[in-house]
């Protein structure tokens, strides 16, 4: 089943977030703070292992900065915080802001190597266990971000089932181009905004990883140009 994992997925992260609505009283803020900040640590790590997979630096260098100008253009990061606002105010009252919860969890379970390279794995060939892993792991960070940012966390499964089964599902079309050396280039570029969500999450910077998206496409395609 192509969106087997997919479902599992939205599940660990409902399940996650349900944990974390509990715990949303009763644990104590430094707990919080310093289970945020170890999971970012992971966040750091899982980038900086996805970024050895790529082999041409120049094709990650070039991704990132054409995906920045395109993402910038499109304003991708301001129409996803907008969408956040629009949920934010069907769920006016939650302690914590619903738009930031969506964003910020959206974003951690959507964008990197695991969610594209194992949707594509899945979908190609119905191995699903790079995104059980990847589902374990939103389903611990659901916890600390749901107990921090409260219910919009939750929502994130929804985007998270359409943008993972939608490449499960359409992979079979995308096979011809999606050769060894274009899937090790999305996984590098990827993997550079999962580093770069990482150090958001530590409060190192205020990146807006979304409009660096685009650079996973790019990757994609320059990986088939003779030039790179």
């Amino acid at each position: 089943m192509k969106l087997a994992g997919a479902i599992f997925n939205v599940i660990t992260i409902l399940v996650g977030g349900g944990l974390g609505l509990l715990f949303q009283k009763g644990l104590p803020q430094r707990f919080q703070d310093i289970l945020i900040k170890g999971m970012a640590l992971c966040v750091l790590y899982i980038g900086i292992s996805g970024t050895l997979e790529g082999e041409n630096p120049l094709i990650t260098v070039v991704s990132i900065a054409l995906g920045a100008i395109v993402g910038e253009l499109l304003d991708l990061d301001g129409k996803m915080n907008r969408a956040g606002d629009w949920v934010q105010s069907k769920f006016k009252g939650s302690q914590s802001p619903v738009s930031q919860g969506f964003v910020t969890a959206t974003l951690l379970f959507g964008v990197g190597a695991m969610a594209v390279v194992g949707s594509l794995q899945g979908g190609l060939t119905g191995n699903h266990s790079v995104i059980y892993t990847k589902s374990i792991i939103d389903g611990v960070m659901a916890i600390i971000l749901t107990s921090q940012l409260g219910f919009g966390v939750m929502l994130s499964a929804i985007p998270i089932f359409v943008y993972q089964g939608g490449i499960a599902l359409l992979a079979g079309v995308l096979e011809p181009v999606l050769t060894d050396a274009a899937v090790a280039e999305m996984t590098c570029s990827g993997s550079v905004l999962i580093m770069a969500l990482g150090l958001n999450m530590l409060g190192i910077t205020k990146l807006k990883v979304v409009n660096y998206i685009p650079a996973i496409l790019f990757a994609a395609i320059l990986s088939q140009v003779s030039l790179f």
